[in-house]
């Protein structure tokens, strides 16, 4: 099985949502032979760093800086930047802010992502589902802007969720009672779902501890990660892409209800967390997508914030 000569866009919300949520299933595509390219809309900056930043270097910064280098252990190709800012949480003052993406066109940014995808002839797109995974105003808008760069394309879109009755321990349930919504769906509406060998969960361990100043690799003990990460949760629409080609064996630790028809994809068993080598430096891999009123996209390199 081979994905050679296609291409997946991956568009998120934060850096960390591409490991916590897809970083399986991007590793796997990229070792399939797809080109992967991440879209990122914020770059997180509302919130805070805990670990301490260098002189001179905004949260911003240092969190572009870590998704380069979760994007090169996730065998991510290209990265772009939408630029825009942090919503922050619902009912905050952030979400009005100008440059929030939640007060975005997002008819606008979703024809840029269009753009983006057909340049890069991309047959499949990932993107947060209508509920925003958990609510998060800046989940919601990816939706938007990913539901219509699919429809403007025709590409195969695989919409990004969690399955509710996932392990307690797991990131997004602290990220939805912060928000004060709930998350995920019931596992009778999740078309497919993702999981990976020792090898790719060791990937995706380390893609997520990449992002020191959000991540307490305590909150992740090797012990506990597989049974809380080893599925990625996605709900399909359109014809089908890329993820169901990755198609194998459906995985002992998901048993899906229901009548809806399922796949899941799965290669391996348990976690061993070790050192997950890169090839290549990371560092300078994002690019900016510009994007303003009248404005053509244009490609740029991230300068330092």
């Amino acid at each position: 099985m081979h994905l050679r000569g296609s291409t997946v866009l991956a568009l998120h919300a934060h850096p960390d949502d591409e490991a916590i949520f897809t970083g399986i299933t991007l590793r796997r595509l990229a070792d399939a032979g797809a080109r992967v390219v991440l879209v990122m809309a914020t770059s997180g900056d509302l919130g805070s760093s805990r670990v301490p930043l260098r002189p001179g270097e905004s949260v911003a910064r240092r969190r572009i800086t870590e998704l380069e280098r979760s994007a090169g252990l996730l065998g991510v190709q290209r990265l772009v930047l939408l630029g825009r800012r942090d919503s922050g949480l619902p009912g905050r003052p952030g979400t009005g802010h100008p440059g929030a993406l939640a007060g975005s066109d997002l008819v606008e940014l979703g024809r840029r992502v269009a753009e983006l995808a057909h340049a890069e002839s991309a047959d499949t797109l990932i993107f947060d589902d209508d509920g925003g995974v958990y609510g998060h105003p800046d989940h919601v808008s990816t939706h938007r802007v990913g539901a219509l760069a699919a429809e403007l394309t025709g590409a195969a879109r695989y919409q990004i969720t969690v399955d509710r009755g996932l392990a307690p321990g797991h990131l997004v349930r602290q990220a939805a009672a912060a928000a004060a919504g709930g998350f995920g769906r019931p596992a009778e509406e999740i078309s497919l779902a993702v999981t990976g060998d020792p090898v790719h969960l060791a990937r995706k361990h380390a893609a997520i501890t990449a992002h020191a100043s959000q991540v307490d690799p305590a909150r992740l003990p090797a012990a506990e990660f597989a049974a809380t990460y080893a599925s990625e949760w996605f709900r399909h629409l359109g014809p089908a892409g890329a993820l169901h080609r990755l198609a194998g064996p459906r995985p002992a630790q998901y048993r899906p209800a229901g009548r809806s028809e399922r796949l899941a994809v799965h290669l391996g068993a348990q976690l061993v967390v070790g050192e997950a080598p890169v090839s290549g430096d990371p560092t300078g891999l994002a690019e900016r997508l510009l994007v303003a009123p009248g404005h053509v996209g244009q490609l740029a390199a991230v300068q330092p914030q």
